[in-house]
């Protein structure tokens, strides 16, 4: 998207056409999805429609099944072919940007597939949200203490921003909630996160990592360092450090890999699946072929042998680069290498509380959960979603958060199936949301 809006508000009137291919009409910013999941911002908020902001583009709702590069087409599979059952939409270009971004990364761990839950799309921080409200209301009905204690142990595997954040978000979250439960109190509540190295958030450096480490256990939250999760059989949790417990809730924030959509290109790649990339961002050993974000292996010009990490930091900055070097190749003139200098990193840890590392300076408490906010509402796109995001935070300021569990907006038709004698709408609440279904974005 944001390489999309560099060329058109960039391009001559006729100079070009862009045509952005992507399954979801809209781009998530994905730093927020936290707050979203805690309900300190609303979901639609964290969305940007595609159609609305790139009005000079052609937005195609679909998925990108076959590229050949070398003819010069691409190959999509739309709502209306899948449909009808007609052959995918064909697609000629000149020039091609590939950023399909990652999915989550998984591991062939028995019962992640089936119990697991990710956390990379707003659809899964909604359905999370909705799932941790319902595991109380099952704890506060129950009179099986087994259920109950199941029901109040919530797991995180990964120790990277979205696991902590999402983590730290929702327990307060739940804190909050359970103050309007007569029988769940905030000690009832287990949170526990499993991280496989022997550090949490790598990118904010060794001192604030174990001062979150510290903050996090200070809030009773078992950090488990050096841990691996082996299995999740029968929503039984067992850990590499020999733990094993019941838990009706695991969310899998380990790592990302690249978008499975690559493998149906004949672009060049890594051996992690990244599209190999110059500096310019130019796809390597490929004419009008441009990379950039979590798919991409771009060469790393301020750590010379490394690359640039998956992150929205590089992802945004590159797809600026991205778009300024498509229009020199239409112009003939030279392009221009990416190269940035982090300048530092932020997390949240819940409501007024975060770390920051900026310039060299470090940042805990509620300093660094401004910053937090300041910095992601400054690269959130356009000014109107600037100001919905900043219109929650002021509302939810001065009023409590919302702890409504809206769990039926995955099942809209349950209650007129029932009225109609094909179901029940009293049927127990499901332990945990299906994973959206959702190919590489």
């Amino acid at each position: 998207m944001y390489a999309a809006l560099r060329l058109q508000r960039r391009l001559h009137r006729g100079e070009a056409e862009i045509t952005v291919v992507e399954p979801q009409p809209y781009m998530t910013y994905q730093p927020f999805l936290p707050e979203a999941a805690a309900g300190s911002i609303d979901p639609r908020h964290v969305i940007v429609p595609l159609r609305r902001v790139l009005h000079g583009c052609t937005v195609v709702t679909g998925e990108i099944t076959r590229l050949d590069h070398a003819a010069r087409q691409a190959q999509a599979a739309t709502p209306a072919t899948r449909s009808t059952g007609d052959p995918d939409l064909k697609l000629p270009y000149d020039l091609l940007v590939a950023a399909p971004g990652s999915v989550s990364r998984t591991l062939p761990i028995p019962g992640l597939a089936e119990h697991g839950i990710g956390f990379k799309t707003v659809e899964e921080a909604v359905a999370l949200r909705n799932h941790v409200l319902e595991q109380l209301d099952i704890a506060s009905s129950t009179r099986d203490p087994a259920i109950r204690e199941a029901a109040l142990t919530f797991v995180f595997v990964g120790g990277g921003f979205a696991g902590v954040e999402a983590l730290a978000e929702l327990e307060d979250m739940a804190r909050a909630a359970v103050r309007y439960y007569h029988n769940v109190t905030a000690e009832d509540l287990r949170w526990i996160l499993v991280e496989a190295t022997d550090r949490i958030l790598p990118e904010v450096g060794p001192e604030l990592g174990r001062y979150t480490v510290s903050e996090l256990r200070g809030r009773n939250i078992e950090v488990r360092l050096g841990t691996r999760l082996e299995s999740l059989t029968d929503r039984i949790v067992v850990l590499s450090d020999g733990s094993r417990f019941a838990a009706r809730t695991l969310v899998w924030t380990a790592g990302v890999r690249p978008a499975p959509v690559l493998a149906a290109t004949d672009l060049p790649t890594d051996a992690r699946g990244r599209i190999r990339c110059e500096p310019t961002l130019r796809v390597a050993g490929v004419d009008d072929a441009w990379s950039a974000g979590d798919c991409a292996a771009v060469p790393d010009l301020t750590r010379p042998g490394e690359y640039c990490a998956p992150n929205a930091q590089h992802a945004v900055r590159q797809a600026k680069v991205l778009g300024d070097n498509v229009l020199a190749q239409l112009r003939g003139e030279p392009q221009t290498p990416y190269r940035h200098s982090s300048r530092g990193a932020v997390a949240s840890l819940g409501l007024h509380k975060g770390v920051a590392q900026v310039r060299g300076r470090r940042l805990t408490g509620r300093p660094a959960w401004l910053m937090h906010r300041a910095y992601h509402l400054s690269r959130m796109p356009t000014f109107n979603r600037k100001a919905r995001v900043l219109a929650d935070w002021m509302l939810a300021g001065v009023s409590s958060r919302e702890i409504v569990s809206l769990g039926s907006l995955e099942h809209p038709r349950a209650e007129f199936e029932a009225a109609m004698g094909r179901g029940t709408p009293t049927a127990e609440p499901r332990s945990q949301p299906e994973p959206p279904t959702r190919p590489g974005s």
